[in-house]
């Protein structure tokens, strides 16, 4: 499978959501070997949507950066996986900047899809999946990857999944192995799970979300070093 990574961290190798995301792709790739390129969008330069829709109607953006040569990998590829911290609810800035000038993916037409209308692709997106994973400092999950999720299924309606891990800044954090590398684990496992059957089971994504030691014990770690 081709798959592009989109780093949003602007870690880059370092960020802790990176963690989870290199154990999925090593279990993509224990299933079978895997065509990869991780971005870090932090290093691309991507200039900000003006609005001009020049693209949506047949132009060419009127930026000259490598977005264009990004949008072109999208289109060659089978898998777009978004990984990501959790920044005020959302993405990352550069992330958004990116998410922002896929415009030219799409034209002016609308269509009505559902119970809502979006914009008519003009680009053949029919093999492309799409991935989504975020991590955040939080304790838990509740009424903090909401937003995120949202734009990601929206902007992304077919064939998108979503994994969300609270607590992963232990990921970085060697004293806390007794917890992370099982949760890496499961992660592998999922990635094993996805490349084979194209899905993760409920069951499975749902141990992979959870918190990896009790709310309050992960709170109380936290405020003990600020």
């Amino acid at each position: 499978m081709k798959i592009l990574v989109l780093n949003g961290s602007p870690k880059r190798d370092k960020s802790d959501t990176m963690h989870i995301t290199r154990a999925f792709l090593a279990g993509m790739e224990e299933a079978g070997p895997q065509d990869t390129h991780i971005i870090d969008v932090i290093d691309k330069r991507i200039e900000y949507c003006t609005g001009c829709f020049t693209c949506m109607r047949g132009g060419s953006c009127a930026h000259d950066d490598d977005m264009g040569a990004i949008l072109e990998e999208i289109t060659a590829s089978e898998l777009l996986l978004l990984s990501f911290p959790l920044y005020c609810y959302g993405m990352p800035a550069p992330l958004k900047a990116f998410l922002d000038r896929t415009l030219p993916l799409s034209g002016m037409a609308m269509k009505k899809d559902g119970g809502r209308y979006r914009h008519v692709s003009r680009a053949d997106l029919s093999r492309l999946r799409y991935l989504m994973i975020c991590g955040c400092g939080f304790p838990g999950s509740r009424q903090n990857f909401e937003p995120a999720v949202a734009q990601f299924k929206l902007c992304f309606p077919a064939d998108n999944t979503v994994v969300t891990v609270p607590q992963s800044p232990m990921f970085s954090a060697p004293e806390a192995a007794a917890v992370t590398v099982p949760r890496l684990e499961l992660a592998r496992r999922a990635g094993r799970q996805y490349a084979t059957e194209g899905r993760i089971d409920d069951a499975l994504l749902a141990e992979l979300n959870s918190p990896m030691i009790p709310e309050e014990q992960y709170a109380a770690i936290v405020n003990s070093g600020v």
